[in-house]
């Protein structure tokens, strides 16, 4: 096999991993796009290795892409973002590669909003090891290979996480109904979209909160509690006028759709998503709401949108 055909099968074989290598590193970092930059160094690397040395590629890949990311996670730019209060996961639509593997409860739980959230209590390595164990089922022995610390140290570390993550869980969280989902959020956007506080109210858990990124306008996270408060700015925020309909560039249509497992409804411009909010579900109520609408929040989800084609709108023209 001559030199250019021994690169073309190793660069098959990277890009076999790719879509691993991918949903590890965006479940790391909670950005699509630094996800992709981790791995496409991690491609570099690769490139620039003795690969006839490399005896596990799929092993040797794990462990460049989760120091990747820990080294990332570590950087003071980082450490700046994420403890300013302006930091969210990055959503994506269900379907997208990236959101990687979801045969299990715990390999969804860790894609979703709420755990990439939650996930910020850890240490970059307790979130690498919980990571690796509960999304990707290592052991510890192949965990302290990629960490590069002993078997002890990476159960104190799965330890310690699984304790943290307990300690910051919502209550009555869990899987919800499909079907059910979908139908308290059309309630909530008929009841928000009328103006129907009362009725809002009700529909929300008693300890529920409300994040909003302020469409990047804003320097941190607004954020909001109490059912009262939180109905008054659905209320506010979700009934449209015209100068909502200019500040947006014209009236969106409205669909639902499913974000990082969890239902979301999109507000749509054309083939542009320019806004999404999410719901975490308890005991049949909302027990939080995420407004995103800051347009790099949103480039990969609605790359995502336009290859998967739009749905029947729940309001055609908001």
């Amino acid at each position: 096999m001559d030199s250019t055909s021994i690169d073309r099968f190793d660069t098959s074989r990277f890009e076999a991993s790719r879509n691993r290598l991918a949903s590890l590193a965006y479940r790391l970092l909670g950005s699509a796009a630094d996800a992709q930059d981790a791995v496409q160094d991690a491609f570099l690397h690769w490139q620039a290795a003795d690969r006839q040395q490399i005896k596990v590629p799929e092993a040797w890949l794990t462990k460049v892409v989760t120091n990747l990311c820990l080294d990332r996670l570590r950087s003071a730019q980082a450490r700046h973002e994420r403890t300013a209060g302006a930091w969210l996961p990055e959503p994506l639509l269900d379907g997208d590669p990236m959101l990687g593997p979801a045969d299990t409860f715990e390999q969804r739980e860790s894609v979703s909003l709420a755990m990439l959230t939650l996930m910020e209590r850890l240490s970059p390595v307790e979130r690498a090891v919980y990571l690796l164990r509960e999304a990707f089922s290592y052991g510890h022995a192949e965990m302290a290979e990629i960490l590069d610390i002993t078997e002890s140290a990476s159960q104190q570390h799965l330890h310690r996480a699984r304790t943290r993550i307990a300690a910051g869980r919502r209550r009555g969280g869990g899987e919800v109904d499909p079907a059910s989902a979908r139908g308290i959020v059309e309630e909530f956007l008929a009841a928000a979209t009328s103006g129907r506080t009362e009725r809002l109210v009700a529909m929300l858990t008693d300890d529920v909160i409300a994040i909003s990124d302020g469409a990047g306008l804003a320097k941190k996270l607004l954020r909001y509690d109490t059912p009262q408060r939180v109905a008054a700015i659905a209320r506010g925020g979700f009934k449209p006028t015209p100068a909502k309909r200019r500040l947006a560039g014209g009236a969106p249509a409205i669909h639902y759709a499913l974000v990082n497992g969890a239902p979301a409804i999109l507000f749509v411009l054309g083939d542009q998503v320019i806004g999404a909010v999410t719901f975490d579900m308890a005991n049949d109520k909302i027990s939080t709401l995420r407004g995103i609408a800051a347009p790099t929040r949103l480039v990969r989800l609605t790359e995502a949108w336009r290859q998967q084609g739009p749905n029947t709108p729940l309001i055609a023209t908001w």
